[in-house]
């Protein structure tokens, strides 16, 4: 499904390959669809994985600019931070489990692209010095239960000094009932309030459901505890999203 939404986000955005229409002559607009498992349903243009550094969030700047060494892009999506960080000449892979993605990251031009999960990565050998989790890649911690297996299969592919910049979201600002009484009914269920459950639909496309953690940083801090990483560094400047920096501890 995710390939499929990029391939045809990417033939919008340059005109190259068949757009997505519905009966007239312009391209119809490609719109993700996130279903939560409460029933609430949002949609964004799924044109923003492409975005060039132009559209970027300032966060992002900051989070390309400390990357150093052997670069992983965990979920790189369209490509988008891989094509700035290889510019910049650093060695970067991307990494995604869906083909369809990477097929459009190799068409922009990436040139070191790896599919599959972190897990399975770590049985090619390759080492790093930076791994990426931007775009809110945060989330692919899911929760308590996964935390400590990502932490571990990103520990075996570290070099010495390596270090982790996630970008994620504190969602306990919000006053609305919507999702404050949300994540009332995951502590409940003994899930982190900000553990959502997912699907995507695009078009008649749609995935399994899966969990994706929105978390404080107070909270990411409970998760690495005991983990080969430490939270180094929280830069919340721009608040409620901030940049969270691991670094191999010891």
């Amino acid at each position: 499904m995710f390939g499929e939404m990029l391939r045809d986000a990417y033939a919008v955005h340059t005109g190259i390959g068949p757009r997505p229409l519905a009966g007239g002559r312009l391209p119809r607009p490609v719109i993700e669809i996130i279903e939560r498992d409460d029933g609430l349903v949002n949609g964004a243009p799924a044109a923003h994985y492409l975005d060039g550094p132009e559209h970027w969030q300032p966060y992002d700047h900051r989070a390309v600019d400390r990357a150093r060494g052997a670069t992983l892009d965990i979920g790189t999506g369209g490509g988008r931070i891989a094509l700035a960080l290889q510019e910049r000449g650093v060695p970067v892979t991307g990494l995604d489990t869906s083909l369809g993605a990477l097929r459009v990251c190799r068409h922009r031009g990436v040139r070191d692209l790896v599919p599959g999960t972190v897990d399975a990565h770590v049985a090619d050998g390759r080492r790093y010095d930076t791994f990426l989790l931007l775009g809110n890649n945060l989330g692919l911690i899911e929760g308590r239960e996964r935390a400590p297996v990502l932490l571990a299969a990103l520990a075996a592919m570290a070099r010495p000094g390596a270090q982790v910049i996630a970008h994620g979201t504190d969602p306990y600002g919000t006053t609305d009932p919507l999702h404050t009484g949300y994540h009332e009914r995951n502590r409940r269920r003994g899930r982190l309030g900000g553990q959502l459950r997912l699907r995507l639909r695009y078009r008649e496309l749609g995935t399994d459901w899966f969990d994706y953690l929105v978390c404080s940083a107070t909270e990411l801090a409970e998760l690495v505890h005991g983990s080969p990483w430490e939270l180094a560094d929280v830069d919340d400047r721009d608040a409620p999203y901030y940049l969270a920096t691991l670094r191999l501890a010891g």
